[in-house]
């Protein structure tokens, strides 16, 4: 079976491009692919809440009902601010796009950068949040944590290889089933609390009522804020679907806005209603037990409830990591268009995916659960920080966005190369939701830099330069590329068709470097066969068959260099460079490369790879053409 076969084994049937419109996602699919991960995190927002709130004592939990209504409040203003984002940006790209086209260059590739490090923390903590909860069952399993981690990375990559949509249809059932359990229990919950239908009221548990310790205003409004900054780990993943409309059907921008709104709707009310309950029941944070795994079973015992709550919400752990295989090649893609990665991570796969970067995503998810050995806990401290900053950007963007279509009369477009802007209505206030957004958003990132910049998150504050120098340098060798391909300015030299000089490299005279020299000859009356002879034996034997074949080597001058030691390419090189340097400066230089190409892969590994070597060292030299002429083995055989 060749490599061929095997792929579309694994990965199905190659689509056309005419099929990327059916390829499209509907609203269904797209919630469960781009919300997986703001929906997982009501598995834990509300317990980071609470394990903030905890150091003031028992009695201190019952503020996490109003400071998770401030972060409700957050994430409708976030949820509102991304609806303008889709409507006026249709075509993706969420805060990187936002940034580019009101803030600047600097200010978009930093948005880019803190996204990118986000969607790759997403992955890694998401992967070994999942591998933890299966632990936390079957402990004999822990040793095997980090395989399972990378097993479970391996998986994901290979659903969505396979295709958006058909990721989409795999994802959709136990995000939904994640949904459908949680709230069951809130509402089963709320009816006890009620005592409604006849149920068993739900009873507080007894806590210690110790009041909270007297301390500083100032004191009580860090914690007070650090607390809000830990619940805002369930805005992580809102902006996905902004990054990827491209991915909806048509009309896109009102898909992904419907899709928006019902994610934003689904995670306050899941959010807001296990914050409720675990508060009145007065539950309390344990490291062994997470706060909706107590709640679940308090509201509902250990029945089926219980364990399908549990089962959905390590299953959605682990596929709340696919948020950031949507979005980080989308977004690397975006990037790559406009020259700051590499050009090939634009192109798409056989099943109409970026495979490239979800490879790129998977191999640095990987690598960092190796680093941290698939401790989502270490890893925490630097999830947030990106999004936290793309937030701010983004918004801070639609403030400037805001202030131009407020210029505008009712009749008035303006074009800004990257969007098409028209009169709205209510400018004002949609300006300043974003002003507030904005600055809400700029002090959750200042806080948590300030809390966990000892904790970890001085990488994500250093890895975020890195990148944006990183993509400056891309664009740099980029924009050097096309001014040395430009056509203005051609002259003849540019345009020169025969080479002065063509020396073919030989090791023997056998068919392949025969073969190599006919061609050679066509290209220039100056053809000069060059051998690097290590011993006298060797020396007179390439005399001896050079000699055997004198209608085919007239013409060509056969050059052989005595050397004494076994790297042949050094003096071959030098050869070439000399012809280069003093015989022709200025002249082109063509050296054809005789190379056997085998039948098969492992065949092709029983040869030196000297021809790669020498292309390899090569390539530095300007004015020097490099033509490589096959020799196809098995070809050869079968002609005989």
């Amino acid at each position: 079976m060749n490599t061929t076969n095997v792929r579309r084994l694994l990965f199905g049937e190659p689509f056309p491009t005419s099929r990327e419109a059916h390829e499209r996602l509907d609203k269904i699919r797209g919630l469960a692919i781009f919300a997986s991960d703001p929906i997982s995190s009501n598995a834990y927002a509300t317990e980071a809440i609470m394990t903030v709130l905890v150091v003031l004592g028992a009695g201190a939990l019952k503020i996490t009902v109003p400071v998770a209504l401030a972060v409700a409040a957050l994430i409708l203003l976030v949820v509102f601010s991304y609806i303008q984002t889709i409507f006026h940006y249709p075509h993706g790209g969420g805060s990187y796009s936002v940034a580019m086209d009101n803030l600047g260059r600097w200010p978009a590739l930093v948005a880019g950068a803190a996204l990118l490090t986000d969607y790759i923390l997403t992955v890694s903590v998401s992967v070994s949040a999942g591998v933890r909860a299966v632990t936390s069952a079957f402990p004999e399993l822990t040793e095997y944590k980090v395989l399972m981690a990378l097993a479970a990375i391996l998986l994901i990559t290979w659903i969505n290889m396979r295709g958006i949509r058909e990721s989409g249809s795999v994802f959709a059932i136990p995000t939904y089933a994640f949904v459908a359990g949680v709230f069951i229990v809130i509402i089963i919950g709320l009816v006890r609390y009620t005592g409604l239908f006849g149920l068993a009221p739900l009873e507080p548990l007894p806590y210690d009522p110790a009041p909270i310790p007297s301390i500083s205003s100032l004191l009580m409004l860090w914690i007070l804020l650090r607390a809000f900054a830990g619940g805002c780990t369930a805005l992580t993943g809102i902006e996905a679907i902004s990054n990827g409309v491209g991915a909806f059907k048509r009309p896109e921008s009102r898909n992904a806005a419907a899709t928006m709104v019902a994610m934003g709707v689904i995670a306050m009310t899941l959010f807001l209603g296990i914050s409720f309950l675990a508060t009145y029941i007065g539950l309390v944070p344990n490291e062994k037990d997470s706060i909706l795994s107590q709640l679940t079973r308090y509201v509902t015992g250990e029945g089926p409830i219980y364990f399908w709550v549990q089962a959905f919400t390590a299953l959605i752990l682990f596929l709340a990591a696919n948020t950031g295989f949507q979005d980080f090649p989308r977004l690397s893609s975006f990037l790559a268009r406009d020259g700051f990665l590499p050009r090939w991570l634009q192109n798409r796969g056989d099943r109409l995916v970026f495979s490239y970067g979800i490879l790129m995503l998977a191999s640095l998810a990987s690598l960092m659960v190796l680093i941290f050995r698939a401790d989502e806990i270490a890893m925490l401290p630097l999830y947030a920080l990106g999004v936290m900053l793309a937030f701010t950007l983004s918004q801070s963007g639609m403030v400037v966005l805001m202030g131009k279509v407020k210029k505008l009369a009712p009749d008035e477009t303006l074009d800004t190369g990257i969007t098409t802007l028209h009169y709205e209505r209510h400018v004002n206030l949609k300006r300043a939701i974003n002003v507030v957004g904005a600055i809400v958003t700029g002090i959750v990132f200042l806080i948590l830099v300030a809390t966990k910049f000892v904790e970890g998150a001085w990488v994500v504050a250093l890895i975020i330069p890195l990148m944006v120098f990183m993509f400056d340098r891309i664009n740099k060798h980029y924009k050097d590329v096309a001014n040395a391909l430009t056509t203005r300015g051609l002259s003849d030299r540019d345009l020169r068709t025969v080479s002065e000089v063509v020396i073919v490299p030989i090791g023997d005279v056998h068919k392949g470097t025969l073969h190599a020299l006919q061609y050679a000859k066509r290209l220039s009356n100056d053809v000069r066969a060059v051998c690097v002879v290590t011993s006298p034996d060797m020396h007179e034997l390439i005399m001896r068959r050079w000699n055997r074949f004198p209608e085919l080597t007239s013409g060509v001058k056969l050059n052989l260099i005595d050397y004494d030691f076994r790297d042949i390419l050094e003096p071959l090189v030098d050869y070439i460079g000399d012809v280069h340097d003093n015989e022709c400066p200025g002249q082109l230089i063509t050296v054809v490369i005789p190379e056997f190409i085998a039948e098969t892969w492992p065949a092709q590994w029983l040869h030196n790879q000297t021809a790669d070597i020498l292309r390899n060292r090569l390539r530095h030299l300007p004015d020097v053409v490099l033509i490589d002429v096959p020799f196809h083995i098995a070809h050869a055989v079968k002609s005989q």
